[in-house]
């Protein structure tokens, strides 16, 4: 509306000028005398302005009408395409306008403008290749997705215009949530263009959200040989991608290809953990308890993790407790002072009864970082030896509102996971799940009111909470599957608070 007034005005001013510039002429004396072979004419200001301006037409004129004259006549002289050449020419000068102003409509947002625009030069210039990507973006953009598929499906009859013909309907196919059809367009659009970055990003994202890991491997491999991707994070990724394809297996009953795989995974990364516990399962169903070890060791070295230490309990799960203790030495002696080293050692004395050897395992823990599993573990430690049920209740209670310690915490979202997985639940990240502590993991359990009374006894304003030992341990349990323990012992370490409450251990 306001361009339209803004025009309208801009017209009014224009004949205005013309009309002032008119009286100023014709009031202006004097003139222009014009004398050429025996004629003389005598023109006014207002008439010599009027002659100029019909002498720029006459002579814009006559080029026109001599380059007409010069294709008539090679037309004549056997040049069968002069004529058409020459009306090309113009045909095209406006087609070429017409695309740019489309062009620079759709970069505007004057989707409509675009879509006209385009029509316009495609009757100009018959180059579809150029105009019907303008008219699809531009109907894709209104909402008119119609309009928009069938434009991208017309671009898919010319070998220049094909991929972009294939990448559009993927796009379209996304939008709709149709990931089924928009993994196979991608699959052809890498086909057309296996260098092509984003379209090797997309397939990959939706391969992996629909679990082909197989699949998934090979546009590693592609991203690999295209130089997209450095060596390194292709080898770990492929090993993620391996191990969910041995997983799969696995649930196949295909034992010895899922055994294979997810020793190959671990061959290609072993700090990833779960490939790891897997392909140390698979050494131990294989009757290798030694390759076993060796490859949990090396994983332990790199990143000690509870499901490292519950594999290595496998090896041999028939033994006490006792030796159990002693043959994970082997285990712990690599990083002694590591956190997680010291939970599983302070774990271990629980489940052989050394009490003392649990509080000394745990060193400093239950001041320097009270985790919910720290504090447990002291729970049972001081059942162990005899303490009051006050002080075991109150480092239960203490437990209650303590942090979890570290968990499977995505990198991107910070989503935090109970198990490992090669893709995040909530943002849909690839590999970006790591064995951290999230940040802010503390606060007050939402059942704080209801459990304390219960656990301590009396109102939690009364719980003294008890002064942590001297010398407090470290240590994940992992513990073994023995025969029950007589009822006369004290119950081992469970792995929350909430699970002592649940079996009735106090």
């Amino acid at each position: 509306m306001l361009w339209s007034l803004a025009k309208a005005l801009l017209f009014f001013v224009m004949v205005a000028v013309l009309t002032w510039g008119a009286a100023i002429l014709s009031e202006t004396g004097g003139g222009i005398r014009i004398s050429m072979l025996g004629w003389e004419v005598t023109l006014g200001p207002l008439q010599a302005a009027i002659a100029a301006l019909l002498l720029v037409v006459a002579v814009w004129l006559l080029m026109r009408l001599a380059g007409l004259i010069i294709a008539l006549l090679r037309f004549l002289t056997g040049d069968e395409t002069a004529l058409s050449r020459y009306f090309d020419r113009n045909r095209e000068r406006r087609g070429y306008a017409a695309l740019s102003e489309a062009l620079t409509a759709l970069a505007s947002g004057e989707n409509r403008v675009a879509a006209a625009r385009a029509a316009k030069a495609e009757k100009l210039l018959h180059k579809p290749e150029l105009t019907t990507l303008i008219t699809a973006q531009a109907a894709q953009a209104m909402g008119d997705r119609a309009r928009a598929e069938a434009a991208y499906r017309d671009l898919l009859a010319d070998d220049r215009s094909r991929f972009v013909g294939v990448r559009g309907l993927m796009k379209l196919k996304l939008d709709e949530g149709d990931t089924l059809t928009a993994m196979k367009l991608a699959e052809k659009a890498l086909a057309l263009k296996p260098k092509h970055a984003e379209t090797q990003d997309i397939l990959l994202q939706l391969q992996t959200g629909g679990k082909d890991w197989h699949g998934a491997r090979q546009t590693l491999g592609a991203k690999l040989r295209s130089g997209a991707l450095p060596k390194d994070v292709w080898r770990r990724r492929d090993a993620v991608l391996a191990l969910q394809e041995a997983r799969v297996l696995l649930d196949d009953a295909s034992s010895i290809e899922a055994r294979e795989a997810a020793i190959a995974a671990n061959k290609a990364s072993p700090d990833l953990i779960p490939a790891a516990a897997m392909a140390a399962r698979s050494y131990i169903a294989q009757d290798n308890p030694k390759a076993a070890t060796r490859v949990l060791r090396k994983a332990w070295e790199a990143q000690p993790h509870p499901d490292l230490a519950a594999a290595f309990a496998e090896i041999a799960p028939e033994e006490s407790a006792a030796d159990r203790l002693r043959r994970f030495r082997s285990l712990t002696d690599i990083r002694p002072d590591h956190e997680e080293t010291r939970l599983l050692m302070a774990e271990l004395s629980i489940a052989a009864e050394d009490f003392p050897g649990a509080r000394r395992a745990l060193a400093d823990l239950p001041t320097s970082h009270p985790t919910a599993r720290v504090l447990t573990i002291m729970a049972a430690i001081e059942r162990g030896t005899g303490a009051d049920d006050a002080v075991v209740r109150g480092w239960l209670a203490r437990a209650l509102t303590a942090p979890r310690g570290p968990q499977w915490v995505c990198g991107t979202c910070h989503a935090i996971h109970t198990a490992w997985a090669p893709v995040c639940d909530n943002c849909g990240g690839f590999d970006t799940l790591a064995w951290t502590e999230p940040p802010e993991s503390t606060g007050p359990s939402p059942t704080q009111t209801e459990m304390l009374p219960l656990i301590v006894g009396r109102p939690a304003a009364a719980v003294a909470e008890p002064e942590p030992d001297p010398e407090p341990v470290e240590a994940q349990v992992i513990v073994p599957e023995d025969p029950a323990p007589p009822a006369d012992l004290p119950p081992r370490a469970p792995v929350t608070p909430e699970e002592l409450a649940r079996r009735g251990a106090f």
